[in-house]
């Protein structure tokens, strides 16, 4: 199996360091790409329909096959196109306590709330979402050191790729997928996430941690991605 990893907002490739040794030590090709406007890739002009292609060309660079999407958090709605664009090159997509794209939809079109308050922060902060400070970090189980890497990794977001909209060209319900709930974000998906589960082609996993798992249990979530490719392959 070949691993595509995509974390969410603000992080680059550096978030899935402990995951991949993991995953590399049972011969797996694993890929953590960063996604354009993002850590090492800072600089370069991105929209959401940009991060696609980022998934996208990687996949095609490498000519994998057997590929397995990992998107986290804000990624889930680039890897969740990307992964209907790649045929039968996809053997499963993984959702890491993720957003979800759908058709017409971007990603702060989920949060009906919240909307104005990213908006006004992506205005104000010259067209990106600045990056969380430690206290927002509380009650995730990180651990001081946890949330400083994640703190000093982070770099702003380009703030078009969470107004656009997802195009997406069938139900997402169709794909092989598997939704990683972690509950110290929450106790249940959100509701666009448990109509998707109600498909036979998805199915939930829960794991008792924060939002980023592969800082604060990279082993546990390198386990359910393995256990992921085993059951792929039969």
């Amino acid at each position: 199996m070949e691993f595509v990893l995509v974390a969410g907002a603000w992080l680059g490739s550096w978030a899935w360091d402990e995951v991949v040794p993991e995953l590399r030590a049972v011969g797996h090709g694993v890929h953590p790409l960063t996604l354009s406007g993002l850590a090492d890739k800072q600089g370069i002009k991105a929209g959401q329909q940009t991060h696609v292609q980022d998934i996208l060309d990687e996949i095609e660079r490498h000519d994998l096959r057997n590929v397995i999407l990992v998107g986290h958090s804000y990624s889930g709605i680039p890897v969740g196109q990307a992964a209907e664009r790649i045929g039968d090159r996809l053997s499963h997509v993984v959702f890491v306590d993720s957003n979800v794209p759908a058709n017409g939809e971007s990603f702060v079109s989920a949060w009906p709330s919240g909307r104005p308050m990213v908006e006004a922060l992506i205005a104000e902060n010259n067209g990106f979402w600045p990056p969380l400070t430690a206290p927002d970090f509380a009650g995730q189980g990180l651990t001081d050191e946890q949330i400083t890497r994640i703190v000093t990794g982070s770099t702003p977001h380009p703030g078009a790729t969470l107004t656009e909209p997802a195009i997406l060209t069938r139900p997402l319900s169709d794909l092989p997928a598997t939704y990683i709930k972690c509950l110290l974000d929450g106790d249940e998906p959100n509701p666009d996430v448990a109509a998707l589960l109600a498909s036979p082609h998805w199915h939930l996993i829960k794991m008792d941690t924060g939002h980023w798992p592969m800082v604060s249990q990279p082993r546990e979530l390198a386990r359910i991605l393995l256990d992921t490719a085993t059951h792929s392959a039969r």
